[in-house]
C-alpha cells in the first residue's frame, strides 16, 4: 500500500514536470532541470550505488573527480529526463544528430539483413532506436517496464509512437518474441549494461558481474552480426551517434566468450566518456 502511495505522488509530480517543461519549452528546460537534477540527485538512495561503481570502475581516481562524474551524470540525467516529452520533436528531424560508421549498417539497410543493435544507457540513449528506425531498418527493441505501474503506459506510448512500434518487454516471452521478429527478418536493439538476474557472471571492469548473455546467443544460433551503438550528448545539445564495427560471432567459442567481448565494449564507452553513463544501476550486486 505504502509503495503504491509513493508511485502515485511520484507520478503525478512526474507528469507535472512534463506538462511545465513543455510549456517552458525544450531549450529552457534542458536548463532548468539539468540544475534541479544535479543539486537533487547527490541527495537520492542511488547516490551510494553511485559511490560503490566507481570505486570499481577506477581506484585511480580522486574524490573531486568522482564528484564532478557524479554531478555531471546528474546533469545529463535531468536533461534525458525532460527529453521524453520532447520526443516527437526529435522524430520529425535528426538535424542534431551527427552520425558515425554509417557503412556499417550497408548490408542491414540494402540487403534487409537483421542485426543485433547493442549499447548500454549513455546520453539520450532513447534516440539510437529512433534513429536506426529512421533509416528504415525493421526493428524491435527489448525494454523493461518501470515499477511505478502509474507512469509505465504513458511512457510505453511515449516509446511505442516516437521511438520503435515494436517494443519488446523482457523475460522468457520477450526471448520467444525477439525470436519471431528475428524469423520476419527484423533486428533486434537491447541495453547490455545492466545487471540481469538470469545472467551469466562475466568480469566488468575486472570484477565478476551477472550480465545478460542474450545477444550472443541469438547471434550465434541465428548467425547474426551484432553492432555496437554508441552515443554521446556534445555541444549546444546536439548528440553523436557512431555505429561501431560489426562482431560476427563465429569468432567466438562459444556466448561467454562473445559476452565478454561486449563487455569489453561497454567499458570502452563508459571510460571514453563517464559524464553521461547512468551510474545509478546496482550493477556488481
Amino acid at each position: 500500500m505504502i509503495k503504491t502511495i509513493n508511485y502515485f505522488i511520484q507520478s503525478i509530480f512526474i507528469y507535472l514536470f512534463f506538462f511545465i517543461g513543455r510549456v517552458l519549452g525544450i531549450t529552457i528546460s534542458r536548463k532548468i532541470f539539468s540544475f534541479i537534477f544535479s543539486l537533487i540527485g547527490p541527495f537520492f538512495k542511488s547516490s551510494e550505488i553511485i559511490k560503490k561503481n566507481l570505486k570499481n570502475f577506477s581506484k585511480n581516481i580522486s574524490e573531486s573527480e568522482k564528484n564532478e562524474i557524479s554531478k555531471n551524470m546528474w546533469k545529463n540525467f535531468g536533461m534525458t529526463f525532460i527529453e521524453y516529452i520532447f520526443l516527437d520533436y526529435f522524430r520529425k528531424n535528426s538535424s542534431h544528430i551527427k552520425f558515425i560508421g554509417e557503412e556499417n549498417l550497408v548490408d542491414c539497410i540494402k540487403k534487409n539483413q537483421p542485426v543485433i543493435f547493442v549499447s548500454g544507457h549513455f546520453a539520450n540513449f532513447e534516440l539510437m532506436s529512433m534513429e536506426i528506425t529512421k533509416k528504415k531498418i525493421k526493428l524491435a527493441t527489448i525494454y523493461r517496464p518501470l515499477n511505478n505501474f502509474f507512469l509505465n503506459p504513458f511512457m510505453e506510448h511515449l516509446r511505442k509512437k516516437y521511438v520503435c512500434k515494436n517494443q519488446i518487454k523482457k523475460g522468457i516471452n520477450g526471448v520467444r518474441n525477439a525470436i519471431e521478429y528475428i524469423k520476419k527478418e527484423y533486428s533486434i536493439a537491447l541495453m547490455i549494461d545492466q545487471r540481469v538476474s538470469e545472467g551469466k557472471k562475466v568480469n566488468f571492469f575486472g570484477k565478476p558481474a551477472f550480465t545478460t548473455t542474450l545477444p550472443a546467443q541469438l547471434a550465434i544460433k541465428y548467425d547474426l552480426k551484432i553492432i555496437p551503438v554508441y552515443i554521446e550528448r556534445t555541444r549546444n545539445n546536439k548528440f553523436k551517434i557512431e555505429f561501431l564495427n560489426a562482431i560476427k560471432p563465429k569468432d567466438f567459442k562459444n556466448k561467454l566468450a562473445l559476452s565478454e567481448k561486449l563487455n569489453k565494449i561497454i567499458e570502452k564507452m563508459i571510460i571514453k566518456n563517464p559524464n553521461q553513463w547512468i551510474w545509478t544501476h546496482n550493477r556488481w550486486k
